[in-house]
């Protein structure tokens, strides 16, 4: 068998001169004039291209690649390793068509880890997270784990989101020149990920109007895929304009209706988790034949959740529990989103040119996997890793993130009043506020600051900028989340999709304490209870992602939900039915700005100098008056 390095550096990376080397060798070794380094002999084989299972098939590896396949016996040359599986099923490694791998808080090596054994040989990255963290070394960021060998292919594509909106400012900007300039540099970058800020595509005077474009611009010039983000768009109109606009896909669909709306108008459906039982059973039932315009995403996903659910693999059992045939689901995962992607020279399908990326099944019904094929070698057995996890010294740039060049204080988050008043009026949002307007509320002043009101659920939530240096930092009241327990507070760096620090509290001085926590710890949590330190977890790597393997990460954060449960969080429902009472854990997802978001809380800056912004008009309002 090949070599830990796998014998063929040049086989890591796609490009057009090492791609001409590669497939000359491949040519040879599949007329039997070159011999092979390993052939794999399956009881059957997945054919993706047709729907058909192959019996008693032989797959021929060179390098990294596929040079050969058909039924066993057929392949005229040598090869001195040759593995008999013939009571296994062979289906393609399992890819994912949109995933932003920083919502597992792994760095990628350790991401590598984890996925593979549940199949997921390749990942197109929707990397706008790490992207607003530091943009210039975005795409270096990704190339790092597969530089140092690991077997999970990754293909990033650059943020749209870089700034999400232009009320938001920090670690990256990106426009036509910088979109260009990356998916010149490698034929791994697949496209320009998620297209998230409609305003500013249809509206000529939105101040992102011409970023957004330029981007658009640069992926049409590279050929690339501009992926889509309509999240709310139901109606046809709207999703007519999206689609003109050159947006390929949508993964935020939740109806049965919904999509097949959009995908009347030649949108690509990306289904998540969440949305896809439901749709599922009803495009079933309406006698949906035709499902390659389908593929099954993850999205976001934390590895806690990972290690209790799967990776890929879950999102075709919950396919197949709820209807859908195994084949059509597997097709979902491996050649649907590699033809969409405009990938299918490289994954998606076991066939010559192609990664030897195979996925053994002992079961297919259940999808069963006993064994993952990566690179041309074994990477996984009986559901553990036996792999290599490359150890990688990240630089500076990805481990000093959290840049705030002082401690925050107490003051850092108190709301003035006007003078001599005793009430103020004060702007409120809630988690999830998705009303074209915001909740207003008349406050206490004590002390000439304006107060929270635990008996009304309301209190305080802020933005700390964490790319300046300077810590500035937009405070407001929130109605329906956070601790009422006294001087407690919960702070995190990772905030979608600028990933500012959010801390929400029952005391400014315990929004202090959980803050300079984060800065201590270069970024993740921090949970203040009672004016004590009680919990944190360390995202040390872009203040999005720890170094470590996922069961130490899954380990920290059971203790951060453990601390959490000696606290009484405030709970109101919202437009969000994901949003639940308890630990307000996706206040992570609740600072977005995209659609269907309308009034938001940003870091302080010159278009919202108080952060408070309407991001669909531009409207900006005090936040207390």
């Amino acid at each position: 068998m090949i070599g830990s390095d796998g014998g063929f550096p040049e086989d890591l990376f796609i490009n057009g001169a090492d791609e001409v080397r590669i497939r000359r060798r491949l040519t040879l070794t599949a007329l039997g004039k070159h011999p092979a380094d390993c052939v794999l002999r399956v009881g059957r084989l997945l054919d993706v291209h047709g729907r058909e299972w192959l019996e008693d098939h032989e797959i021929v590896m060179s390098g990294r690649r596929i040079a050969y396949v058909g039924p066993s016996g057929t392949w005229r040359g040598e090869t001195a390793c040759r593995i008999d599986e013939r009571g296994l099923s062979a289906v393609p490694g399992f890819g994912e068509v949109h995933k932003h791998i920083e919502s597992s808080h792994l760095t990628p090596e350790y991401e590598a880890a984890m996925v593979l054994p549940h199949g997921n040989t390749w990942t197109c990255e929707a990397s706008h997270e790490f992207s607003n963290v530091d943009g210039a070394n975005n795409l270096e960021f990704w190339m790092t784990a597969r530089r140092h060998g690991s077997p999970l292919k990754i293909f990033p594509l650059p943020g749209s989101a870089t700034p999400p909106t232009a009320y938001e400012w920090g670690g990256g900007y990106y426009g036509h020149g910088e979109q260009s300039g990356f998916m010149a540099s490698s034929l791994m970058v697949a496209g320009l990920d998620e297209v998230m800020d409609w305003p500013s595509v249809w509206n000529p005077d939105n101040p992102s109007h011409d970023r957004i474009w330029g981007m658009i611009q640069a992926t049409f010039e590279q050929r690339g895929v501009i992926e889509g983000h309509a999240a709310g768009m139901r109606d046809p109109v709207e999703i007519s304009a999206f689609a003109a606009a050159g947006m390929a896909s949508d993964h935020e669909a939740w109806t049965s209706q919904e999509v097949l709306d959009k995908l009347r108008r030649g949108l690509f459906i990306e289904l998540r988790p969440h949305s896809l039982p439901e749709v599922i059973r009803d495009l079933i039932g309406r006698g949906q034949a035709d499902w390659s315009q389908f593929a099954f995403c993850t999205d976001d996903r934390s590895c806690s959740d990972t290690l209790r659910l799967g990776a890929t693999d879950y999102n075709v059992r919950l396919a197949i529990e709820n209807g859908l045939a195994p084949e059509i689901a597997i097709q979902c995962v491996t050649i649907n989103p590699a033809r969409h992607m405009r990938l299918t020279p490289w994954v998606g399908s076991i066939a010559p040119g192609r990664c030897a990326d195979i996925v053994l099944l002992d079961d297919v019904p259940s999808l069963s996997i006993r064994k993952v094929w990566a690179d041309g070698r074994l990477v996984a057995d009986e559901g553990g890793y036996v792999g290599e996890t490359p150890e990688i010294a990240w630089p500076t740039w990805a481990t000093r993130t959290v840049r705030i060049e002082r401690r925050m204080k107490a003051d850092d988050f108190a709301i003035r009043a006007a003078p001599g008043r005793e009430t103020m009026n004060a702007a409120l949002l809630r988690p999830f506020h998705w009303h074209d307007d915001f909740i207003t509320m008349e406050l206490p002043v004590e002390n000439g600051m304006v107060q929270r009101d635990s008996a009304r659920n309301v209190t305080k939530f802020a933005i700390v900028d964490r790319f300046s240096g300077e810590g500035r930092t937009a405070s407001m009241f929130w109605l329906g989340t956070g601790p009422s327990t006294p001087d407690c507070a919960l702070a995190c760096s990772m905030g979608h999709d600028k990933h500012n620090i959010w801390v929400v509290g029952s005391s400014d001085a315990a929004m202090a304490q959980a803050v300079n926590a984060l800065i201590d710890n270069q970024g993740g949590w921090a949970l203040v209870d009672r004016g004590r330190l009680a919990a944190t977890v360390r995202y040390e790597v872009g203040g999005l992602m720890t170094q470590r393997p996922p069961e130490e990460l899954h380990t920290e954060m059971e203790a951060l939900y453990q601390a959490a449960r000696a606290i009484d969080w405030m709970y109101e429902p919202t437009y969000s039915p994901r949003w639940g009472p308890g630990f307000p854990e996706r206040l992570a997802f609740a600072t977005l700005t995209c659609a269907p978001w309308r009034w938001v809380l940003v870091a302080p800056g010159p278009l919202a100098p108080e952060g408070f912004v309407n991001v669909r008009t531009g409207e900006t309002h005090p936040i207390v008056w």
